[in-house]
Formats: C-alpha cells, sequence, structure tokens
C-alpha cells in the first residue's frame, strides 16, 4: 500500500466522526420539543385558527404584537408573534424555513374530531398519509406555515424490518374511517351518561 493510501485509510471523515460523538453521548430521553414560536402576520386572524379552529387556549397575550395558546393547562404550545412580521407575507418557495409544526393528538378519536373542526370551519386538508407509526393531516395555517395533525399508534404496532428497524411508510388515509372513530366516541361518551347508574336522589 503506497502513503497516499494509507493516509486516506487513516484519516477520519469528519462526519463520521461527528456521528460517533453523538452516538456514543445521546440526549436524555425524556427530552421533549416543548413549544414552537411562529412569526405571523396578524395576531387576530392566527388566533381564529389554533384557538377557533383547533381549540388551544389563549394562556397570555402581549396586545397585538404575541400571544400564548396551549393545551390541558400548560404554559404554552405555541408562541404567535408580530413582532418582525406584521402584515407580511410567506417566505417565497425556495427558501429555507420551517416546514411544518406537528400537533400530537393522544387518540385516533381525537385526531377524527380535529378533522371535523377542519371541515366544519372549511379548511382544505393538503394531504393525509398513514405512515405506519402515526395517521397524519397535512394542511396550512393562514401565515402558509405546514401544519401535520396527527396521533401516534402504540409503539408495539410500529412497522419494523426484519432486523428490527422503524419501517415508516406514507399510504392512503381513510378519512371516512377517522370520522367515524370521532363518532363512535361521542355515542359512548352519551350512552356512559344514558345508561349511568341512577343517583340516589334521597
Amino acid at each position: 500500500m503506497d502513503a497516499q493510501a494509507k493516509d486516506l485509510q487513516t484519516k477520519k471523515d469528519p462526519q463520521t466522526t461527528a456521528a460517533a460523538e453523538i452516538a456514543a453521548a445521546p440526549i436524555d430521553p425524556s427530552t421533549r420539543i416543548g413549544h414552537v414560536h411562529l412569526k405571523v402576520a396578524d395576531i387576530e386572524r392566527a388566533l381564529a385558527f389554533y384557538c377557533g379552529v383547533l381549540g388551544f387556549a389563549l394562556t397570555q397575550r402581549l396586545g397585538s404584537q404575541a400571544a400564548f395558546v396551549s393545551a390541558g393547562g400548560y404554559h404554552h404550545h405555541i408562541g404567535l408573534n408580530t413582532w418582525e412580521s406584521r402584515g407580511g407575507g410567506p417566505p417565497a418557495p425556495g427558501t429555507t424555513g420551517l416546514y411544518h409544526v406537528a400537533i400530537l393528538y393522544p387518540t385516533r378519536a381525537a385526531l377524527g374530531d380535529a378533522l371535523r373542526r377542519l371541515i366544519e370551519a372549511k379548511i382544505p386538508l393538503e394531504g393525509a398519509s398513514d405512515h405506519g407509526v402515526s395517521e397524519a393531516l397535512y394542511l396550512r395555517d393562514p401565515d402558509d406555515n405546514g401544519v401535520e395533525l396527527y396521533w401516534d399508534r402504540p409503539k408495539e404496532q410500529w412497522p419494523l424490518t426484519p432486523d428490527g428497524k422503524l419501517a415508516m411508510y406514507a399510504r392512503h388515509l381513510d378519512l371516512m374511517s377517522l370520522l367515524a372513530e370521532t363518532e363512535a366516541a361521542l355515542q359512548q361518551k352519551i350512552e356512559a351518561v344514558l345508561f349511568a347508574p341512577a343517583r340516589d336522589s334521597r
């Protein structure tokens, strides 16, 4: 082997070295994405979508400049501001930035309810996919930000390759089945009330 070949063999690829270092020191497994903060053109319009359509609760507002919304009493899952974007338009095609913000729903029925809300508000979908690990709806918010609404299947149902690696895919999502899921959940709630044991009125 000549000197040049030896040099190439012993020289480490920076990307390979970095990947090995990352694998040797992984992030704490309980780490989560806490919130996303979006630049919007109009706070009222953005709130009409995130609160009025999707159902998030407004937790704090800074006049017409910023607002914070959440689910379940958290301080905020989504921040909205006009500090650098009041009256502005979306980024031009071919530029970098946010691809989409993904909102995780706890159950398939909850995602079905989100679909119902979109239909009632006449907000069109850009796509809908079954990814094996999850089922997802894709759309745009009023500022043309990409939004994904999804629920995760239980981990034991995730598709795997024969050697145990994830095997996600993109297949057609049956929207009528998704809507039926939320209708079934509503029916269960109604039946639970109708057929609950009568309270002692004495």
